[in-house]
């Protein structure tokens, strides 16, 4: 359970969007949170964090791929010790394989078919800070899929 304010705030609209299908509140939501933590300027966890879950409101793939980069560019900046002290299971390693997968989903689905397959590669590589839960079976599901389609793109 999250100790972090800001977090507990993003997990509200996670919940929006992926349990109650309230996209648009969701985005309203982490579009006030955005302006309340000062936007890229904010504590690199919640910027990765709500970037993360921004793109995933996003009408628009360009749109998307920008909220994607933003979440991977802060998640350089994020260190474990701040992930434990904001109550987040998750080591920081673990964080890149969905970031590298989402930005290699928007690139390909933009057609951007090597820049897709280099974020596919990077994902991958670190696939090994996932354990063999819930979470790592998504996130490795995805991957699976990303890869099919971008061998079907060749």
């Amino acid at each position: 359970m999250s100790t972090d304010p800001t977090m507990e705030r993003i997990g509200e609209g996670v919940e929006l969007h992926h349990r109650q299908g309230q996209r648009e509140a969701a985005r309203e939501l982490f579009e006030q949170v955005w302006d309340d933590i000062g936007g890229e300027q904010g504590d690199p966890l919640h910027v990765c964090v709500l970037a993360h879950s921004m793109a995933d409101v996003q009408d628009d793939v360009r749109e998307e791929l920008m909220w994607d980069l933003r979440a991977l560019a802060a998640a350089d900046l994020i260190t474990d010790e701040r992930v434990a002290e904001a109550g987040v299971t998750l080591s920081v390693a673990g964080l890149y394989p969905s970031l590298h997968l989402n930005v290699s989903d928007c690139c390909l689905r933009l057609g951007e078919f090597d820049r897709a397959r280099q974020h596919l590669e990077r994902a991958r590589a670190q696939i090994g800070a996932l354990g063999d839960d819930e979470y790592g079976r998504l996130i490795r599901g995805g991957l699976e899929r990303v890869a099919d389609q971008l061998g079907e793109a060749v």
